[in-house]
């Protein structure tokens, strides 16, 4: 581990406890004008959402024992990879196939290539320097790629398989998450103790479902979890590994959230083409973009290698 002299953002404590954990919160790690200005863009992208030719792809990956229909799958979203989409809450639309709701309350994330698309998102992201220096003081990637962002409610499939697992989870609170909107809650731990048993998957036919990896681990109990409510402004980095969970928002008051993983290149970590998200290089001159944004060439291409 490096000295404490060599680090630039994280403590020692802070990055033993992400180590044993499987989490960590950072209060405060973007100011209020960025969790504001990222909180009125994601507004300014629901007003926009043109709803009239959206294929209602709703945003749905339980594995129950419905149909393979009950996973999100269709092309608008497996060929979302370098685009801004919108999918929606599993019940927002009705038997006539309209909305039932505002399509503000009716969407459930917008992925999957804000970082890349959005000025304002791939300025947070990519031109973040405590991120960056974030990244090196925890050293859990050599080379990393961020193969996805999600904005709005941020409930996540799952992150992206490689093998070995790398996937480290960044996930930005825009709005004060408390336990009766949806804040997340971890076991602790959990990371040492559980594999990863499953994986989200593009299937034969062109959808989408879950492969078995090996057999799952004895379940933990309600109270194997711990909730951590955070204020609007916090990142919370995820292992991969770890177990977590947030509860349906059943409040009157929404919980914006702006999320990304990271994983690992290749070599020495395996993306195959069974993950749902497939590796999309977006046509853009990376030199002029890296001198417009004032960007080292070489973390951005790491960055965006894979939207």
């Amino acid at each position: 581990m490096a000295a404490s002299s060599q680090l630039e953002f994280l403590t020692e404590e802070q990055i033993n406890q992400f180590h044993r954990d499987g989490f960590l919160l950072l209060p405060n790690f973007l100011d209020q004008g960025d969790v504001q200005e990222m909180r009125s863009r994601s507004k300014q992208l629901l007003d926009e959402f043109d709803i009239s030719n959206h294929p209602m792809t709703k945003f749905v990956t339980g594995d129950s024992n419905q149909s393979e229909k009950a996973h999100v799958g269709d092309n608008y979203f497996l060929n979302s990879g370098d685009k801004i989409r919108y999918f929606l809450e599993e019940d927002a639309v009705g038997s006539d196939g309209k909305l039932n709701r505002p399509k503000e309350l009716a969407v459930n994330k917008i992925g999957h290539a804000l970082h890349e698309l959005d000025p304002i998102f791939r300025r947070v992201t990519l031109k973040n320097e405590r991120l960056r220096s974030l990244a090196r003081d925890l050293k859990f990637h050599k080379d990393p790629v961020v193969p996805e962002h999600n904005d709005r409610y941020g409930s996540p499939i799952g992150p992206q398989y490689t093998d070995p697992v790398s996937a480290l989870g960044f996930w930005f609170a825009l709005e004060d998450c408390t336990p009766s909107n949806g804040a997340l809650s971890f076991a602790p731990g959990s990371h040492l103790t559980h594999t990863v048993d499953r994986r989200f998957v593009r299937t034969a036919n062109g959808g989408t479902g879950f492969e078995k990896l090996c057999e799952p681990a004895a379940p933990l109990r309600d109270e194997d979890y711990i909730m951590k409510p955070c204020p609007a402004g916090t990142l919370v980095l995820i292992h991969g590994g770890v177990l977590h969970k947030s509860e349906r928002n059943t409040s009157e008051k929404t919980r914006y959230a702006y999320t990304f993983h990271m994983i690992e290149s290749e070599p020495p970590a395996i993306y195959d083409e069974k993950n749902w998200l497939q590796l999309i290089r977006i046509a853009i001159d990376v030199d002029k973009q890296c001198e417009k944004d004032g960007l080292n060439s070489d973390w951005y291409l790491k960055a965006t290698l894979a939207t």
